[in-house]
């Protein structure tokens, strides 16, 4: 059955509760919720992933370079007070506090480690089709697999020919949840073809049709194969982006 997750960025105890009692109220097709672990917010993204519960499976995301390969993981008591039983991990950019402590430790070595540690979490990792070669991501998957990942998060996608490109290049049978997020202005259209080097086709333009018009086409995507669904909205309202479509 397709799952269909909205990430919901941690700004704050007040906002992150209200928008998730928005979706909750408006978007019945929603059924999990993410939260990223951003270092700019204090709000931890295993603690906000708390708020949404029992309402929504929650997945926080964890960035290996914040844990101590030598100490407990900080976050599974709280994982397991709120029965949260889905993770993803990512690496991690470095913070932009340089006195802020990181270990020198990527996704496969936290994958690895909750594979041995907490073998009752069902780990994700990141899917990134703009960073490198499709041979070497998809190297990098393999190894996240063998770490004991058990699907993949993408980043954002704008084009379904590449998602169809994707979808043929991983293994049968991989759990994927396939992204996208809302593009509104020029200066955000540039930076992710400038900066994250997104491919777009020509027929994309920033506006909110546009954009709600790709989420509705991911949405049938994920269905028709069997997948899932994730929708990240950044500078709208998440009812102003998926509202009617979910």
């Amino acid at each position: 059955m397709t799952r269909v997750s909205v990430e919901l960025v941690p700004r704050s105890r007040s906002g992150l509760r209200a928008e998730i009692a928005e979706v909750a109220g408006a978007l019945s097709g929603v059924d999990t919720v993410n939260v990223p672990d951003l270092t700019r917010y204090s709000l931890r993204s295993w603690v906000g992933c708390g708020f949404a519960r029992p309402g929504f499976a929650a997945i926080p995301h964890l960035r290996a370079v914040d844990f101590n390969p030598r100490e407990p993981l900080p976050f599974l008591p709280l994982l397991e007070e709120h029965g949260i039983r889905e993770v993803l991990v990512v690496t991690g950019d470095a913070p932009i506090d340089m006195s802020a402590k990181v270990y020198d430790q990527d996704a496969v070595d936290l994958i690895r480690r909750l594979n041995r540690d907490a073998p009752h979490l069902r780990v994700y990792a990141g899917l990134d089709p703009y960073r490198q070669s499709f041979v070497r991501e998809r190297d990098y998957l393999e190894r996240k697999l063998d770490a004991g990942a058990t699907g993949f998060f993408t980043q954002p996608f704008f084009d379904l020919r590449l998602l169809d490109t994707w979808a043929d290049l991983l293994p049968d049978g991989t759990d994927v949840w396939w992204g996208a997020t809302s593009i509104l202005t020029e200066a955000s259209f540039n930076y992710w073809r400038a900066r994250n080097h997104a491919v777009f086709p020509r027929t994309f333009t920033p506006t909110l049709d546009c954009n709600r018009a790709f989420a509705r086409d991911l949405l049938t995507f994920a269905r028709v194969r069997e997948q899932h669904a994730y929708f990240m909205p950044v500078k709208v309202n998440v009812l102003e982006y998926l509202g009617g479509i979910l």
